[in-house]
């Protein structure tokens, strides 16, 4: 058998869960500021393959498609590869204190830690792999502006320009699949079925047009260091109440609530009763 029961896997996701919460700071934030930078390697892989679609007249269904058809390297590079990314963190610790294995208090710590090293790492691919390395930046005058600063910009302008309910609501499509494709590669026990697990969730997500925070933290600032921005507080406020906030919101009432709480009552709840008295049965 290749791949683990749906009992089974949520028993993995609560072990997973424990062990994240138990995770010293300094792990922590090192582990998280690898996840942003997944992350956003494979937010820039998107940015950089479908630039010019639109302008060349395909579709934008294609478009979302060809975007999403790649940004999944970056959570097969989480999952795979090893690393603590918050949107995957808002299933495995809530389950594991729902299964009364961990604390509140742990669960937070895993929380605020791993989304603080998401941000670094997502800024740190924005602004040195991206801006400085020269992949994405604003055109000199007289010179027509690439096709991958046109494709950064175009991203920019839309997540600002969604309302806080809607990304709120996309927020929550978003981490219920991102979630969802987290838990299907831990249900997974062979490498190629994890990615093949994760793949369809997240292109699903992305080319929906859902709202993944981290992803996010890297979108944003990419066009912020590209347009020279970088020192405008007015901008990065507005990308932090307008967007990031109610995508943030939303992203862990989708992994927490649609994923962790309900395979947790559905299946998890209940279990270590009836385990312990299998046991004390076994004994007498």
């Amino acid at each position: 058998m290749t791949f683990k029961s749906p009992l089974e896997t949520i028993k993995a996701v609560q072990v997973t869960g424990t062990a994240k919460t138990l995770l010293p700071v300094d792990k922590l934030l090192l582990m998280g500021f690898l996840a942003g930078a997944y992350i956003a390697f494979g937010s820039l892989l998107a940015l950089i393959v479908t630039a010019g679609m639109t302008k060349a007249g395909y579709p934008i269904g294609l478009y979302r498609f060809a975007f999403g058809a790649v940004f999944p390297v970056g959570l097969m590079l989480v999952v795979i590869a090893g690393s603590e990314l918050f949107t995957g963190n808002c299933m495995f610790p809530t389950t594991a204190v729902l299964a009364r294995k961990a604390t509140v208090f742990g669960l937070l710590k895993n929380w605020i830690g791993s989304y603080i090293g998401n941000f670094i790492g997502a800024l740190f691919v924005a602004g040195a792999l991206t801006f400085l390395a020269g992949l994405i930046i604003a055109p000199k005058t007289g010179v027509a502006p690439s096709a991958y600063f046109l494709n950064s910009q175009a991203v920019y302008n839309a997540k600002l320009s969604l309302p806080f309910w809607d990304a709120f609501y996309r927020g929550i499509g978003c981490n219920w699949l991102v979630c969802l494709a987290v838990y299907l590669a831990v249900a997974s026990e062979d490498t190629i079925g994890k990615i093949f697990g994760m793949w369809f969730p997240i292109m699903a997500f992305v080319a929906i047009g859902f709202e993944h925070s981290i992803a996010n933290m890297f979108f944003i600032p990419c066009y912020i260091f590209a347009n020279g921005m970088a020192g405008d507080g007015g901008v990065w406020g507005q990308f932090l109440a307008v967007n990031l906030l109610p995508v943030t919101i939303g992203n862990i009432v989708g992994g927490a609530v649609f994923v962790a709480m309900i395979y947790w009552w559905t299946l998890l709840r209940g279990t270590e009763k009836a385990e312990i008295i299998a046991d004390r049965a076994e004994v007498d």
